[in-house]
């Protein structure tokens, strides 16, 4: 039974963040609301309290059973989870005199405390709280201070609960790393054996177990997400995948059929559709980016039904969801607000009545590479930027038309094999082109033109949660903006993005 470490999540930003630490030190982990406990079996070695927005002196601040957890599991409290802990065992917690947030220092410290092995007084630490830890019980000893911040971390004096104020998660607290190694392996007695290798065998004998003799469909796009869990559930049971890749209208210039050519390569079962007519005959008029997503999303299933029922007696939808998509579906407070549909979570229509399955579902998108790589997959495909699942049809921010896709195309993949070329490709997290539903005013030689205008996006995050605006080289920059103003007929303007996320998404729509 794979061992693992329950996250408790309270709201905070960094919750995601907790969790990718702790699996880049090879410990499974998952998130859960603070309000959906999952079940606790032997699997669990400990659990972690996140922070969180809400202040545990408001009246409807997040409450949690600690006491009972605590006597079961060794638990780390982490800032809102710290102040949770002292405020309801009698501590006492207020308003911070200013709100303490960013770099501070460890100035005394509790060195044969086995949380803080290993760190040294003078460790840079990262504070985010409105509220201060002003008084702690007596059972509570504290083994960490800052100058401006007595309590900066504490234990309950006979027990395996601990808390801190600060957030080891983030890469300004510099020994955040050690101290979650510590935690996890010196306290919660974690063997650290969750790796790529370790994921694909345990998937690979689940799989087998779950589907057995059935046949299963799976829609691939041509992203790292889908064809890693092709590969997978290929592994798994062989010719009984069947592969469909759709070809909407609204991928990327020669996309269809050089992804088309690669997924043979590797040894699928792949069969392609061309529907780009009957995709772009639903977007006919539509300017809002949910109605396209709709649109987009009811015709894909449409066809994707066509095809399942060419195959006799399927029994499960594959799909490649990852844990972002999971998580993000899910909220401490209930149904998060939509900022866009995800293709990929929402369930299927009634008349489908297929199972689904998901292989990738517990996994963030680094490793879903990272595993892509055990298996053998290409870097050309692994290295592949996020696509959005709707394609091109939220790159144009106005109605879809055979004329503005072309023009798109074209524009883009001028964009991106620039990047390629210049080896700045691998170096941001996703670039794209959006075509922008304004004209304004340009010359051409000797005559006045009125055309289109072309957005360049181009972002560097770690796994899509945040992003920061890439800074492309003028000269690059420079070079793409001619290129695509003469050669793309109907632009004659082109301009960069340099927002980041948040508060901005990564995509325009």
């Amino acid at each position: 039974m794979q061992e693992k470490i329950i996250i408790l999540d309270f709201g905070s930003q960094y919750t995601q963040l907790i969790a990718r630490r702790v699996r880049e030190l090879n410990v499974y982990c998952e998130i859960h609301p603070f309000n959906h406990f999952p079940n606790f079996d032997e699997s669990v070695k400990g659990i972690i309290l996140s922070g969180s927005p809400y202040s545990v002196r408001q009246e409807d601040a997040p409450q949690i059973d600690f006491k009972t957890l605590g006597a079961g599991y060794p638990l780390l409290g982490v800032c809102y989870g710290a102040q949770y802990i002292a405020q309801h065992s009698g501590g006492e917690v207020m308003p911070s005199s200013t709100r303490e947030y960013g770099r501070a220092n460890i100035r005394s410290i509790d060195s044969d405390n086995p949380l803080l092995k290993n760190i040294q007084i003078g460790s840079q630490v990262w504070m985010s709280h409105g509220d201060t830890i002003t008084k702690i019980p007596d059972s509570f000893e504290i083994i960490a201070s800052t100058d401006s911040v007595k309590v900066a971390a504490y234990q309950v004096k006979g027990t395996q609960t601990y808390c801190i104020q600060f957030h080891p998660e983030v890469t300004h607290s510099t020994d955040g790393k050690q101290l979650l190694e510590n935690f996890l392996v010196d306290i919660c007695g974690c063997s650290q054996d969750w790796t790529p290798d370790s994921f694909i065998e345990t998937t690979i004998a689940n799989l087998r177990e779950k589907i057995r003799h059935d046949k299963v469909v799976l829609g691939l796009s041509g992203g790292v997400d889908s064809s890693v869990a092709a590969v997978l559930l290929h592994q798994a049971i062989g010719k009984n995948l069947y592969c469909i890749f759709v070809d909407n209208g609204l991928l990327r210039k020669d996309e269809f059929q050089s992804v088309l050519d690669s997924y043979q390569h590797m040894g699928l079962n792949v069969r392609g559709i061309d529907a780009k007519e009957r995709f772009l005959s639903a977007l006919v008029g539509i300017k809002d980016p949910e109605l396209k997503r709709k649109a987009i999303g009811r015709v894909f299933i449409e066809v994707f039904d066509d095809a399942a029922h060419e195959v006799q007696d399927v029994k499960w939808l594959g799909q490649g969801t990852i844990y972002p998509d999971v998580i993000e579906s899910v909220s401490v407070k209930g149904p998060s607000a939509t900022i866009k549909s995800h293709h990929n979570v929402g369930g299927l229509p009634d008349f489908m009545k297929l199972k689904v399955v998901e292989p990738l579902n517990t996994l963030f998108k680094d490793e879903v590479r990272r595993v892509g790589k055990a298996l053998g997959l290409d870097d050309a495909l692994l290295g592949r930027h996020p696509f959005p699942g709707p394609g091109l049809a939220i790159r144009i921010l106005d109605d879809i038309t055979p004329e503005k896709v072309a023009i798109l195309q074209e524009a883009d993949a001028i964009y991106i094999n620039n990047l390629k070329e210049s080896g700045w490709y691998d170096k941001v997290w996703q670039a794209g082109a959006i075509f922008l539903p304004v004209q304004s005013v340009g010359v051409m030689g000797d005559e006045r033109t009125y055309e289109h205008v072309i957005c360049l996006r181009a972002v560097s995050s770690v796994d899509g949660m945040t992003a920061d605006w890439s800074h492309l080289p003028y000269e690059l920059l420079g070079k793409i903006s001619n290129e695509i103003i003469n050669n793309v007929k109907g632009i004659n303007r082109v301009v960069y993005d340099i927002s980041s996320k948040p508060p901005a998404t990564i995509e325009w729509e």
